[in-house]
């Protein structure tokens, strides 16, 4: 049974946001690398991104970003895709290669344990690190009320 779209979806996003060196650590632990074909080799380009002001104006074109995408076969026929921000076609080889597995039912769990996972707790750790430094910078001002005022 293939995965779900939802669940592929929000692995193709794991994958995507995930910081290289971590990628690669986690590759890294795979066992035994599987054998592919590329069918679009890793490329780069420019993608529009869209804004919106206070999160539900109108949108706008914020700027371009650089994108890496590819796509591979593996030997059973089994189709990876990844786009990955920036210029890294190690990453998106990477990130391919666990979409095409993920989508294998002997090899999911393995890469939910292996990559997917350890990959979503980092990604968490790392926004809890950043609220906890960002909430040791908050100032809480008060107005004291003046005798006159009340």
């Amino acid at each position: 049974m293939p995965p779900n779209t939802e669940s592929r979806k929000r692995a193709m996003s794991l994958l995507a946001q995930a910081e290289e060196a971590t990628l690669a650590a986690l590759w890294g632990r795979w066992p035994a690398k599987p054998a592919f074909d590329w069918l679009r080799r890793p490329e780069f380009g420019l993608v529009m991104t869209r804004g919106r002001m206070g999160g539900t104006g109108v949108a706008f074109n914020l700027g371009e970003i650089t994108v890496t995408r590819c796509a591979l076969r593996l030997a059973d026929g089994t189709v990876g895709l990844a786009y990955v921000q920036g210029r890294s076609a190690r990453k998106a080889e990477i990130a391919a290669l666990a979409d095409a597995l993920g989508q294998d039912p002997h090899q999911r769990e393995r890469v939910e344990q292996t990559i997917l996972a350890p990959l979503a707790a980092k990604m968490a750790a790392d926004r809890d690190v950043a609220a906890a430094e960002t909430a040791a910078t908050r100032v809480d001002f008060y107005t004291m009320v003046r005798g006159e005022d009340v």
